[in-house]
């Protein structure tokens, strides 16, 4: 017998199918209410505080800046970002369909270039699990490419990307390879602000996160964190944006 809000008694064994189906789905519902596992808890106050429209877009910037986006996926991001400020956008985006289908998108705009590949620490030829927005190098998965990834300070260099106003980092576990490369070959000094969402599936990745904030402290200092799911890494004042 279960009980009912009227205070009566509910006799199961009298429910049709229907009912007890009906009645099994409002239990799982509720039990699901009850756990939420850590990156579901992670992400209720950045939806809360409407992360995603508000500190992820919210910088001083404008035409003359220059923005990099490693991660594309679809382009809506930097789509975002160019609306508001009409700056020069170069968008990284590793997986051939993810990177046609930006290009597609922004195919008559001049001021945002997307590049096929991917920024590392090294140059490299590696298969990437294809997954979506979540598609990633860390991963394995039924579908698979193989993609190209560029030095990242070399490319930079060469291509005249330096200095940046805002880096925005969403590379599904390869960022702390690729911030390290960063910090260790100083192009940070030349990124105004660094926009990055950190992935704890990697091994070690709080102790590996923890090690480059540190790192970062000394040339940048937090203006939000919502950890593993966003944080933004600005600038120091006494410490100016370096041309390289």
């Amino acid at each position: 017998m279960l009980p009912r809000r009227d205070g009566k008694r509910l006799n199961v064994g009298r429910l049709t199918a229907g009912a007890l189906r009906r009645l099994s789905q409002l239990l799982i519902n509720a039990s699901r209410g009850l756990y939420l596992s850590p990156q579901e808890r992670r992400v209720i106050p950045w939806f809360r505080d409407r992360g995603d429209k508000t500190w992820r877009l919210q910088y001083a910037l404008g035409p003359n800046s220059i923005v990099v986006d490693l991660g594309g996926y679809e382009g809506q991001w930097s789509s975002d970002i160019y609306a508001m400020y009409g700056c020069h956008i170069h968008i990284f985006e590793p997986v051939a369909e993810f990177a046609q289908a930006i290009k597609r998108r922004f195919d008559h705009n001049p001021r945002i270039k997307v590049h096929q590949l991917g920024l590392g620490d090294r140059n490299n030829t590696m298969p990437i699990s294809v997954a979506a927005d979540g598609s990633s190098i860390h991963k394995s998965g039924k579908r698979v490419e193989d993609i190209t990834i560029m030095r990242a300070a070399d490319f930079l260099r060469e291509q005249q990307l330096l200095p940046i106003d805002l880096l925005k980092i969403n590379i599904e576990g390869a960022e702390y390879d690729l911030l390290r490369h960063l910090i260790e070959t100083d192009c940070v000094s030349a990124i105004r602000n660094i926009q990055v969402q950190f992935h704890d599936f990697v091994p070690n990745a709080e102790q590996k996160m923890r090690q480059i904030q540190s790192d970062l402290e000394r040339s940048h200092f937090l203006t939000y964190q919502y950890l593993f799911v966003w944080e933004n890494w600005q600038l120091r004042a006494d410490r100016p944006l370096q041309s390289p």
